[in-house]
């Protein structure tokens, strides 16, 4: 019963994405005349580039996925500092999730050619399981990928603020301050802020305002607030670099504070092989004096 209505379901799923992909659903009437009649949304700072094979081999699955709403808003924002493309991701996803529903029937088939079957319900249950977890793993790496990342930038953004508090220090106007500031740096943290401003100035806007749209994008608080600190200077003519400097200041305690629970874990980890280790040495010494207790009762 149970193999029964596994293969039910997921033959069921492969025909509504087959038919997703042959005959996509037309939107409704209203909802293209609020389309036409919407102003178009500003193009996005940071551009991520799909994987070629991936999205070719993985495209038929993007439709039907995106129709369930995914891949969501906190991990569109980690794909996009982590540069990959969402059809790159979706497809990746689908075909995980192919691959560890397959993985156990070829494996059953290779046994049963060498006269050895676990049968139906072993690979049943394990290939469930396997596509359950090929479907979780690009989530998951890209969490962990933009958590570092966006610590990265982090650090990046407490030596850009003080390039910027020395720049305004030596007589610059804000605009030229964050521009030269930006120009000095290297990495992959001062290429999205030089990305920033370059459209700043391509589209005649504030270069403050397309900094928050970054922070925005790329889900950095400290972004956003820096850029409400230099509008103050940009648009009222406030003072600004005693705030920079305690913002960088500021940064640079939370990534201390962050260095140090990491080590603190990492120290905790390392606790229990030691501990494990140990147990297993006093079970070695202990093993010969136990067998001779037990031999004489």
């Amino acid at each position: 019963m149970i193999p029964a209505l596994a293969f039910g379901a997921g033959a069921g799923v492969g025909l509504w994405l087959v038919l997703t992909w042959v005959l996509p659903p037309r939107p409704a009437l209203r909802d293209r005349l609020a389309q036409i009649r919407a102003r178009p949304s500003a193009a996005p700072i940071v551009v991520a580039e799909d994987v070629a094979w991936v999205a070719v081999w993985g495209r038929i699955f993007v439709p039907g996925l995106r129709m369930l709403g995914l891949p969501g808003a906190t991990i569109d924002n980690d794909l996009r500092i982590t540069g990959r493309g969402t059809d790159s991701h979706l497809a990746a996803k689908a075909l995980l999730a192919v691959a560890g529903l397959l993985a156990p029937w070829l494996l059953q088939v290779l046994l049963a050619l060498g006269g050895r079957s676990p049968g139906v319900q072993v690979p049943l249950l394990a290939g469930l399981t396997l596509g359950v977890l090929g479907f979780l793993a690009p989530d998951l790496d890209v969490r962990a990928k933009a958590t570092r990342m966006r610590r990265e930038f982090r650090s990046a953004l407490s030596a850009f603020l003080d390039l910027v508090w020395i720049t305004l220090a030596g007589g610059a106007g804000v605009e030229a301050a964050l521009t030269d500031a930006a120009a000095v740096g290297a990495g992959p943290a001062f290429g999205k802020i030089r990305r920033a401003l370059r459209a700043a100035q391509l589209t005649r806007t504030t270069p403050w305002a397309t900094l928050r749209r970054l922070g925005d994008e790329l889900g950095i608080n400290e972004l956003a607030e820096l850029a409400a600190s230099i509008s103050l200077a940009g648009t009222e003519g406030a003072r600004v670099r005693a705030s920079l400097a305690a913002k960088a200041h500021a940064l640079r305690t939370h990534q201390l504070t962050d260095a140090e629970a990491d080590a603190h874990s990492a120290t905790e980890r390392m606790a229990l092989p030691v501990t494990l280790l140990f147990l297993g040495f006093l079970g070695f010494i202990a093993y010969p004096a136990v067998t001779q207790i037990l031999n004489g009762l």
